[in-house]
């Protein structure tokens, strides 16, 4: 299915051309048909030759209804636009071709209606100035009657070749469907129709609109039943909760939700513009960033990607903009320098978001919110490196390491390191990133970044010496006092144990390295299973030393420790 909206100023024959090419009023209220005039947003369809079924959305001309047409040409891709033969150019046609630009629709078809009632070739010309520049420069024009039906063969073909020409959308892209239409149906409940521009929906799928999930229990198209519908598609969901017109649903967890944008908009705005979207319509407050980049504050939260299209209107003025979303997720802008800072960041940035330009603008970025982004991670090794669920820009590492260097060489000599927590708040990264940081002779090991040599210092290297020289028998500690008068505190006895001088077992209990495996060695000759106690004998010692050097043991894998609290060799 493709779908098209119309555009031109009011009473120039937009339904009366939709009339004629589907053979279906697209007027539904009486009020439009006694006044002659579109007040609401019109549907009907058609098959054409080549693209199949063909969905039209007819919009209003009239200047009052102004954000009923944005509603209605806001999802659309293409358009037909209608002028009439009989009539100069007028300024809801100029408005309507404004916020086409503005909105980025660069396919559509112009009838030049009425053609049975004046020369075409006036308004033709017209049309065709009119269109040069904007992104429907080079349309092409086609002369029609919809009362006579002349041209209208021409106009099929024409938007026949139009439709051929869209780029066909993904079924596998998340689908996000903006409501046009919400009504009440006797034993369905709420239904709601919008166009889907990609993505699929299928019954039994789960939406939200933001407040609240909801599930799609039937599903139209052109007022027959589907299982599912695929992108571009008029689409009708009968749902099992209430939304409003202009709501937008998506699935959970999918898009990012929000009411802050950075975009790249051309001109002066007003403080406080409207912004269309989609379908929806809400106030926002404009911020200035730099030359060609604002900041918006939303007044409401909508699911916006980069390369969105929005709207800005001033309905004082009734002047518009086009701005297209640069991130949905920006960071704060609270020192002085940030914004001109945060404009020369957006000034390089493609419209399209890709892996490259998210690393460049954020540095490091989470799979979850590349997903909610909608960028793919494809080819990540190439341009980042990962650390659990976090990306980070390849090009950043060398610095970054040489950080993490310098925060371990400037820690305590005695310390174990320094938290790896704390190496991650200060350079401002997640934890998981920090090993992919880390410099080769460091080591991250039990939430530390730790030398993977620690030269112990002169002072203590000799207290060790002294130490280990009077240790008679191998599986005797030195008393407390011993440690404390040669100055081998807490500290200084870690940092020994650490660097392979020491065996430590316990706090204030120490042996000489390699005493653990001399001790199981001596423990092989005992009848297995064995006892604490006839540990102790075999080894010569107390129970001060045998019992941390058994739950050593015991935790390295040596010896088992049986239910009965005896022990044998593994």
């Amino acid at each position: 299915m493709q779908v098209v909206a119309t555009a031109g100023h009011v009473d120039h024959g937009k339904s009366s051309l939709v009339r004629a090419l589907t053979g279906t009023e697209p007027d539904r209220l009486p009020e439009e048909r006694r006044r002659g005039l579109s007040i609401e947003l019109g549907y009907a369809s058609v098959q054409l030759p080549g693209v199949g079924d063909v969905a039209f959305v007819d919009v209003p001309g009239h200047e009052r209804f102004i954000p009923t047409m944005l509603a209605g040409v806001g999802p659309v891709p293409a358009v037909l636009f209608v002028v009439a033969a009989d009539d100069p150019w007028m300024p809801q046609a100029a408005e309507h071709l404004a916020a086409l630009h503005a909105l980025g629709v660069r396919h559509g078809v112009v009838a030049v209606n009425r053609s049975d009632l004046a020369d075409p070739a006036g308004a033709a010309a017209r049309a065709r100035e009119e269109l040069a520049g904007t992104s429907l420069s080079g349309a092409p024009l086609v002369p029609v009657s919809a009362v006579t039906g002349a041209g209208l063969d021409d106009l099929r073909s024409a938007l026949s070749r139009m439709l051929e020409s869209l780029p066909a959308p993904s079924p596998t892209a998340d689908p996000r469907l903006w409501v046009d239409r919400r009504f009440s149906v006797a034993g369905t409940g709420t239904v709601v129709t919008g166009t889907l521009p990609a993505g699929t929906v299928r019954v039994g799928d789960r939406l939200t609109d933001g407040v609240s999930t909801l599930r799609v229990r039937g599903l139209q198209m052109l007022h027959s039943p589907a299982d599912e519908a695929s992108g571009t598609a008029r689409v009708a969901l009968a749902l099992s909760g209430d939304v409003d017109r202009g709501s937008v649903l998506v699935a959970p967890d999918v898009w990012p939700w929000t009411d802050l944008v950075d975009v790249r908009v051309t001109g002066e705005l007003p403080e406080r513009p409207v912004v269309h979207v989609g379908t929806a319509a809400f106030g926002c407050r404009g911020r200035p960033l730099g030359p060609d980049a604002a900041r918006l504050r939303l007044e409401r939260s909508v699911p916006l990607r980069p390369g969105d299209r929005l709207l800005l209107r001033d309905p004082g003025s009734r002047q518009l903009w086009g701005a297209v979303v640069l991130d949905p997720e920006p960071p704060p802008v609270t020192r002085r320098g940030d914004a001109t800072r945060r404009a020369a960041v957006l000034a390089s940035s493609p419209q399209l978001p890709s892996l490259a330009e998210e690393l460049r603008r954020r540095c490091w970025v989470s799979t979850a919110q590349l997903l909610r982004l909608g960028v793919d991670a494809a080819g990540a090794e190439d341009v980042a490196v990962r650390g659990g669920d976090w990306l980070l820009d390849r090009s950043l590492v060398p610095d970054l390491s040489r950080r993490v260097g310098a925060l371990v060489s400037t820690a305590d000599a005695l310390a174990d390191g320094v938290a790896t927590a704390a190496v991650a708040h200060e350079l401002g990264l997640p934890v998981e990133l920090i090993p992919t940081v880390t410099p080769p002779d460091l080591v991250v090991r039990d939430g530390r970044v730790r030398r993977r040599q620690s030269p112990l210092p002169e002072p203590v290297s000799r207290a060790v010496d002294t130490l280990l020289g009077e240790l008679a028998r191998p599986f005797d500690a030195p008393p407390r006092d011993r440690l404390a008068a040669l100055g081998l505190d807490r500290r200084a006895v870690a940092a020994a144990g650490r660097a392979g001088r020491l065996l430590v077992l316990d706090e204030g209990v120490v042996l000489a390295p390699g005493a653990d495996d001399a001790a199981l060695e001596q423990l092989s000759g005992l009848p297995q299973p064995f006892t604490a106690s006839e540990a102790r004998q075999a080894l010569g010692t107390s129970r001060r030393v045998v019992l941390p050097l058994l739950d050593l043991l015991d935790r390295s894998g040596r010896t088992v420790r049986l239910p009965d609290d005896r022990r044998r060799l593994r």
